[in-house]
């Protein structure tokens, strides 16, 4: 089980490149998970592509355990998945899919070598949830928390006494924030929830810590507000929710309670004719196949003691191979 934070932190944790599943020639940078923090409340994974000119096809691949949130900041994404959703996603808008006990689809960039920055974030679902069905929203119009220097778009959770409406099933925040120039702002924040927060552009003093485009700073619990000020202006990401207690297994596209779990996976989605995870419309027989196993049996992802010092510059974990995007 990974032991939940107590209390206020500092902690800068840099993001690596990794290469993205999948698509040839192209990287992205990795936050979550890290070595010491495999999880921010339920979020565990965290990834930014770009922004670079890029044709993505990320051809159809499984997920269970898991919700994907893509956030994208430029370009648009048209995702096509096993529920027969078939949807262009552009900047401002959400798209959440619940993997629950499993599905697959596909991603793909629009026009040719378009720039494309985005975010594309997983959520570890709960055991109650985590066998469940399926299934799939787009939000369009999010709302916003009006700070006096900032405001704030809600895309997951909620934030002060604005939730947006996508379905999560822990308590949870994921919030995209623009900080005008000059302003010191305060956001309000719910102590019981773990914090952490990446600038995704210009720079920024955040808890009194210099935070520029790079590392991810972490926060830990126990903080009711979040003063942010910039003097050129910049654009944070803001994540928190309940610390997440449950044992994970994370692997490939999948995120399990144990090693047999993911192994039955991969097995099923291997299979020829599978029906657990259905399939893409206008693909045919095209899909990403799984990489093989490691030649040791998966184990949790579980939180380990940050090193002393007030920044902490533990690299992520690569264990497992790269997934495919979101």
């Amino acid at each position: 089980m990974s032991a939940p934070t107590s209390g206020p932190v500092l902690e800068l944790l840099p993001g690596r490149e990794v290469p993205l599943g999948g698509v040839r020639g192209t990287s992205v940078t990795r936050w979550l998970p890290q070595r010491t923090l495999p999880t921010v409340g339920a979020w565990c994974f965290l990834d930014r592509i770009g922004p670079q000119r890029v044709d993505m096809r990320v051809l159809p691949h499984p997920h269970t355990g898991l919700q994907t949130v893509t956030w994208p900041l430029a370009g648009e994404v048209h995702h096509r998945d096993s529920l027969g959703t078939d949807v262009l996603l552009r900047p401002g808008e959400l798209n959440l899919m619940t993997s629950g006990r499993g599905i697959c689809h596909s991603e793909l960039s629009v026009g040719h070598r378009p720039l494309l920055h985005a975010l594309q974030l997983w959520v570890a679902l709960p055991a109650s949830r985590a066998a469940g069905a399926p299934g799939f929203e787009q939000h369009r119009d999010l709302p916003v928390l009006e700070a006096p220097g900032a405001r704030a778009t809600v895309v997951v959770g909620a934030l002060g006494d604005v939730a947006s409406p996508a379905s999560v099933h822990t308590p949870l925040l994921g919030a995209d924030v623009a900080v005008d120039a000059g302003a010191s702002a305060v956001l309000p924040l719910r102590p019981d929830f773990e914090h952490a927060v990446l600038v995704l552009d210009g720079a920024a003093q955040v808890a009194g810590a210099d935070l520029a485009g790079g590392p991810l700073l972490h926060l830990g619990t126990g903080r009711d507000e979040l003063v942010v000020r910039s003097p050129g202006g910049a654009r944070l990401l803001l994540l928190g929710g309940e610390p997440f207690g449950e044992d994970l297994v994370m692997w490939w596209n999948f995120v399990g309670r144990d090693h047999d779990e993911v192994a039955r996976a991969r097995a099923e989605w291997e299979e020829a004719g599978q029906t657990r995870f259905g399939t893409v419309p206008g693909h045919g027989d095209e899909r990403i196949p799984a990489p093989g196993l490691p030649s040791v049996r998966l184990t949790p992802r579980r939180r380990r003691p940050a090193p002393a010092g007030a920044d902490v510059g533990a690299g992520a974990d690569g264990g497992a191979p790269a997934p495919a995007m979101s």
